[in-house]
């Protein structure tokens, strides 16, 4: 006998098999059904209620990169949707224990999922259980970020979801400013140094002017043409040049403090317009360094808002009965089985049935 003929042959007693056995089957059956029925209603099995929340994380985590970019510098997009990088970021921050301490305590849930600290042996284990079950965050085909919340009540399963999404822009906004701020108070620092710097310049040249040099190159060229003017008065035989030997003395007196001071007053304006141009780009990352610290931008872009469910998620009762149908009557189709082999093995070979 071929292979092919064994197998018609064992799906024929295969169909033989169940026709001997339809009634009991049969019984089998309807019981199951009903009690599967029964038991996944909701005087059993208490009905959950699911909400959504779907967004998509922002790529922008500087403010003032976006909008106020230095000289030569690629702005970023402050519109721009976050690729895989910043999905896989907000899975951990909203995956974090320090996201689930602000949602616990915000929403009292050890109170809400009837878990007693004093009488529960483990009770924060129960808890992380119970938000593992009721709470799915996950990441969609398209990168963005989705969060599913199982509640008893369809509302408290709305709020949770809702909050979640702003707590995520919240943590996400305070990792932001653990670094900001440090990063401000350098900044103001180093400002405050080059000001102070660029004043003890400012105090040097006042007192270069004491001493008479307030432009060296002004008061030279003028100091210049004054000598001139003076000793051509004085070959002239001019005698109010001739009696003015006092200014001509006087001139060449300021022009030896010229001399004298010159190269300090050269110095300190090279200096001056030195520093003044540090201070101002130093100035112009302080601007930005105040916009990151003082202010906000959201970090997501919600698609889907969290509403409360009009029909439960859980426990999907067809589901349920299918499956213990299907195993009710596979399991009792092998006890039959087994019951045939065995009364088979108890008859006589040469025996016929009546």
């Amino acid at each position: 006998m071929s292979n092919k003929d064994n197998n018609i042959l064992s799906f024929g007693e295969i169909i033989d098999f169940l026709w001997r056995w339809k009634v009991p089957l049969a019984i089998v059956s309807f019981v199951t059904i009903v009690l599967a029925s029964v038991f996944s209603g909701p005087s059993f099995i208490t009905p959950k209620y699911k909400s959504t929340v779907v967004f998509y994380p922002a790529t922008t985590n500087s403010i003032s990169k976006a909008l106020l970019p230095e000289r030569g510098e690629r702005a970023q997009d402050a519109l721009e949707f976050g690729a895989e990088e910043e999905a896989e970021k907000a899975l951990q921050i909203l995956q974090s224990s320090k996201l689930r301490d602000k949602l616990v305590g915000h929403f009292d849930l050890m109170n809400h999922y009837n878990i007693d600290p004093k009488k529960d042996k483990y009770p924060y284990t129960l808890l992380e259980k119970k938000l593992d079950a009721n709470i799915k965050v996950s990441r969609t085909r398209y990168l963005s970020i989705r969060i599913d919340v199982l509640d008893e009540n369809p509302q408290m399963a709305a709020n949770i979801a809702t909050v979640m999404a702003n707590l995520y822009d919240t943590i996400r906004s305070q990792i932001n400013l653990e670094r900001a701020i440090p990063a401000l108070h350098i900044i103001e620092k180093a400002y405050e140094e080059k000001q102070a710097m660029i004043d003890g310049l400012h105090k040097q040249m006042q007192e270069l002017g004491h001493e008479g040099v307030v432009n060296y190159e002004e008061q030279s060229k003028s100091i210049q043409e004054a000598l001139i003017i003076a000793g051509g008065g004085a070959l002239k035989g001019d005698s109010k040049m001739k009696t003015g030997q006092k200014v001509v003395d006087d001139l060449l007196e300021r022009q030896s403090k010229l001399v004298e001071f010159g190269g300090m007053y050269l110095s300190i304006v090279e200096k001056i317009k030195l520093e003044e141009e540090k201070l101002s780009d130093i100035k112009a990352k302080l601007d930005r360094a105040r916009v990151d610290v003082e202010e906000t931008m959201t970090n997501q872009f919600r698609v889907s808002d969290a509403t409360p469910a009009e029909k439960k998620s859980y426990p999907v009762r067809w589901l349920i009965v299918l499956i213990s149908l299907l195993v009710a009557f596979i399991s009792t189709s092998i006890v039959f089985a087994f019951v045939e082999k065995i009364k088979s093995k108890g008859v006589p070979t040469d025996s016929k049935p009546n």
